[in-house]
């Protein structure tokens, strides 16, 4: 894993993290915002992994899109609720009306969107290590071969 990928990586897991610990104190729409973070950063490790630039987005969808394009098979996460996730990025943060997101969202909220980031966690997580060993494979080949 390169070390781009590799701090990427490191970032989704802090998100996690965080979102785990204000799941547990009560603060659901915190936690739905930083679940929704680890997924996004998670598929931007794994697009540069890929040799990708990741899109400006926090649209999953869209990144998945990106990650299909790259070759991966994304059939196992096409079935999350990624779209949700999503949403969850900008609502969990700004007031509708007179509504702050703390009223908004809830412990089944909180949940569901650390379902759905778990998956995403858990597919890019599978796919950067086999890809990573395989790039890194290629390098020494080629490393040697330039060097014969």
């Amino acid at each position: 894993m390169t070390p781009r990928v590799d701090a990427w990586m490191r970032q989704a897991n802090s998100d996690w993290a965080v979102a785990e610990l204000t799941a547990q104190q009560g603060f659901h729409s915190q936690a739905c915002y930083h679940y929704s973070q680890a997924a996004e950063k998670a598929l931007k490790a794994l697009l540069i992994s890929l040799g990708s630039l990741p899109p400006y987005s926090h649209a999953l969808d869209r990144l998945v899109d990106s990650v299909e394009a790259g070759g991966v098979d994304v059939s196992p996460i096409r079935t999350v609720r990624l779209k949700a996730l999503s949403r969850m990025d900008t609502e969990t943060r700004y007031l509708s009306d007179n509504e702050a997101p703390a009223d908004r969202f809830d412990a089944e909220d909180s949940a569901q969107a650390r379902t759905a980031a778990s998956q995403v966690m858990a597919f890019t997580q599978a796919t950067i290590t086999p890809w990573a060993r395989y790039l890194e494979d290629t390098l020494t080949v080629y490393t040697r071969v330039r060097a014969s």
